[in-house]
This record gives structure tokens, sequence and C-alpha cells, in this order.
């Protein structure tokens, strides 16, 4: 590459030489001219550019983003979501340490490290945004390229001043894999060099290296968004596709009948009373697994409703979904059309922050739907996220064993029997002792 033909200093040379006296150790040395040191530093831009293909994602702006997000969107979410936002302008107006943003499948986070990385562009950073997966086939074809070889492009990753990886966790985890990123991770941790990282994982799934730098509180800002998906329509109280609350917005604890009028036995309306209180304190403040047992039309579905109406009506609405019509949706993935991946569809509700499984024990007893109902309960058993369960007691011994096991564990599940049969109406029976 030789220098601009219009520069007034080397006239196109690319390079200048310096008045010295003899003696002087650069005498009669040549200096790279400004006018070809900003070329070649532009054509670094525009390499990184290219392999980043910011180019597709160049409408992912400051400007373009919604801090308080769509609307119908629940205050405590949006908050959420203008909290990382004003935590996203401030990184990329200094590009001081890391910044972790994490979030479900889109609440927003490739928006935001796409700003990131185009205003670093715009000012002139040389930056490389790359989904994981991308960043792992770049230095896979990297053996077999004929342009650079995998150290150039190795030390290209490592080294570039902004680094972005986006969908941190979707990659194949390989040896190999995990080896390569966490080497980039480990020597970017070293040098301190800025790193924008976004995942849809808790931390405990990633690997114990790595997670143990992005948990580093000096070096790491993480901030994690509680909106659902930022592209999806929601309704006027923030439900998702899925959530089957909207049918069912009022059955509140308000519109809940105790049953007083009916006669019941002692026994039977305590119970009554004991699954409200349980259910209120559980919507107030949601912690552990609140499972809700007893006949058909006692009221079950009534109270895990309430609970979710409640947690909505603070700005915060949960996935209340039919177990039957989780696994539709689950199952729709599969099919050629649809726009969703099954992964996708999964994570929605495993990570979910508040969860309402309704009417379980009613589903199809296939191996499959075992399986993944089973795979979903222990994600959530293990990190100890708030869910509800309501399943009729005749059905709780088709549960599978597993999960049987984790519903009778008192240190996070609190399980309540309603023993009052369905309602039936305000017909008096024996008189209450």
């Amino acid at each position: 590459m030789i220098g601009d033909p219009n520069c007034p200093l080397c006239g196109g040379v690319g390079y200048l030489r310096q008045d010295l006296p003899v003696g002087h150790p650069d005498f009669g040395k040549a200096s790279i001219c400004d006018c070809r040191r900003r070329a070649v530093t532009e054509q670094v831009r525009n390499r990184l550019f290219s392999i980043s293909h910011l180019d597709e994602l160049k409408d992912l702006t400051f400007e373009s983003f919604k801090p308080r997000g769509r609307q119908g969107l629940g205050p405590m979410q949006a908050q959420s979501l203008e909290w990382a936002y004003n935590h996203a302008r401030q990184y990329a107006s200094s590009m001081k340490g890391w910044l972790l943003l994490q979030g479900s499948y889109g609440s927003g986070k490739t928006h935001l490290a796409a700003a990131i990385a185009n205003f670093a562009v715009q000012m002139g950073v040389p930056t490389l945004f790359l989904t994981v997966p991308d960043l792992l086939d770049t230095l896979r074809f990297a053996y077999d390229s004929v342009d650079t070889t995998f150290e150039e492009r190795f030390d290209q990753i490592r080294n570039v001043q902004l680094l972005v990886l986006d969908d941190f966790g979707t990659q194949n985890t390989t040896g190999w894999a995990q080896e390569k990123l966490f080497q980039i991770i480990n020597y970017r941790y070293i040098n301190k060099l800025p790193l924008v990282v976004t995942t849809n994982l808790v931390l405990d799934e990633i690997e114990s290296r790595i997670r143990s730098r992005l948990q580093d509180p000096e070096l790491v800002t993480s901030v994690r968004i509680s909106s659902p998906d930022y592209r999806r329509p929601m309704d006027d109280m923030g439900h998702s596709e899925l959530s089957s609350l909207d049918l069912l917005s009022n059955r509140t604890f308000a519109t809940f009948m105790e049953r007083d009028d009916e006669g019941l036995p002692p026994g039977e309306f305590k119970s009554l009373q004991t699954a409200v209180k349980e259910a209120q304190a559980f919507a107030k403040k949601p912690h552990g697994w609140l499972v809700l047992t007893g006949p058909y039309g006692c009221g079950k579905t009534h109270l895990a409703a309430a609970i979710a109406n409640y947690r909505a009506g603070l700005g915060d609405p949960p996935l209340f979904v039919m177990v039957p019509d989780l696994l539709d949706h689950l199952r729709a993935a599969f099919n050629p059309n649809s726009g969703t991946s099954y992964d996708r569809r999964f994570d929605e509700v495993r990570i979910a922050p508040l969860l309402v499984l309704d009417d379980m024990g009613s589903q199809s007893a296939t191996p499959w739907a075992r399986e993944k109902l089973y795979q979903l309960l222990n994600y959530r058993y293990n990190r100890d996220l708030p869910t509800v369960i309501t399943v009729a007691v005749d059905l709780l011994k088709d549960v599978d064993e597993r999960i049987r096991t984790r519903i009778s564990d008192e240190r996070i599940c609190n399980r309540v029997v309603i023993t009052a049969p369905a309602f039936v109406g305000t017909k008096k029976r024996a008189s209450r002792k």
C-alpha cells in the first residue's frame, strides 16, 4: 500500500526522510507518513468490519433502540431494559473493563451489543463483533485459508481493541471450542482488554474457568435484562404469545370464593383458607416452588392464575401455561414452517423468572413428554427458580417419579393440599361447628 497521492508531505510515496544530522541513530531511515498510517488503520478497520458482518447490523444503534421497550411492557421490565440501555451507552463512551449482558432470547441483548460496536466503529476504534459460533467457524476456516494463517486470525481476535461476543453459550461445546474460547477470554482478562458478552445462560451453566473471569466484580459489569422477547407481540399486561393468562384475567384473589356458604366440613374449609393464604404470600414474594394439589374444580387453577395476575399487576408478568399446551407449543417448533427454533421455545420456559404450570399430569405420558417436563423442572429445581404447579390429586401418582422427588423436597417446595371437593355453587350442606 502506498500513501495518499494528494499528501503534501510525502506526495503519495508513503514514507518520509527525516532531516537529521549525520551520526543520529535514525539518520538515513525512512519513517511512515501519517497518511499511510491512516490508510493502514482504515484498511484494518474495514477488514474487521467485514469479518464482523456489522454491515448487516448497521441499523442496530442506540438511536433505533427503544429504552422502555414496546408498548404494553410492564414497568419492572421496562425499567430493566432502560437500565441495560444506560449501562450500554455508558460503556460505549468509556470502553473500560467488560460488560456482560444476560437475558432471554429477544430481550434486546444483541441490539445493545451491536449498538456498542457500531458506536465504536464510528469513533474509529478497531472492533470485532461475532456470534460465538461464527467466531469458532472463523478460526476453523483459517486452517485452510490461503489469505491468513490460524495464528494470525487467532491473534487478531484476541488482540482487537474491542471484542464483542454475541450469543455466548450457543456454540458447540467440543473440547477444542472450549479451549479456544478460554484462551481468548483469558488473554483479554489478563491484559484488561475491553470485552462485551451477551448470553441467555445463567453463570452456573458457563464453563468454570470462563465463569470465574465473568464474575470478577473489579473488571466486569453484569446486567440482567428481565424483559421478555423484545420482538414478539404482547398484550396489555405484557403476556407472551405462549401465556394463557389473558384467558384467565378475571381469576384474582378478590374473585376467589372460600365457599363459606356451602357448609363445608371444618377440615375442608380450612384447607381452602390455607391455600389462599399460601398463594397470597407467594404472590407477594415469589420464592421456591408452590405446588397446589386437590380434586378437579377445587380452585387450584384459580389460585395459580391469581398469583400470576397479581405479579402481572406489578408489571412483572410470569409465564402461565397449561402443561398440555406447553408440550404442543414445543412440538410445533419441529414444524419446518415454524419461525422459532425448539431450543428458543424451550429456553423461554425454563428460564422464565416466574413459571406457572397448570394441570400437570393431564398431558400425554409419552417418553418424550416425560423427559421434556423433567428437563424443564430439573433445571428450575437446581437453580431454585420460582415455580407454581397445579396437579389433580388423582394424577399425582402418574407424574414422573423424578419430578415427584423434587416436589417432595421441603427445602424448596411448599406443597399445599386442598381437600375441599369441586365447587358446586351456594347450596348448603352440613353446618360447620
